[in-house]
């Protein structure tokens, strides 16, 4: 079973469905599209605590 009841062989006929009809072209784009969304995400996670404790200290 895979997610939520659909199993395996379900999700790979999906996926090969959405090849047929957006190209492999369009799933690379998302792909970047959510890397790049995730990177900064993380980015700005890290870099508000950080943020925070520079504030604290002024520098002369």
């Amino acid at each position: 079973m895979g997610f939520g009841g659909i199993s395996i062989g379900s999700l790979i006929l999906i996926l090969l469905i959405g090849i047929l009809l957006f190209g492999t072209k369009k799933f690379r784009n998302i792909g970047e599209d959510l890397g790049t969304a995730l990177k900064g995400f993380k980015k700005g996670l890290s870099g508000s605590s950080s943020g925070s404790d520079t504030d604290k200290k002024p520098k002369k």
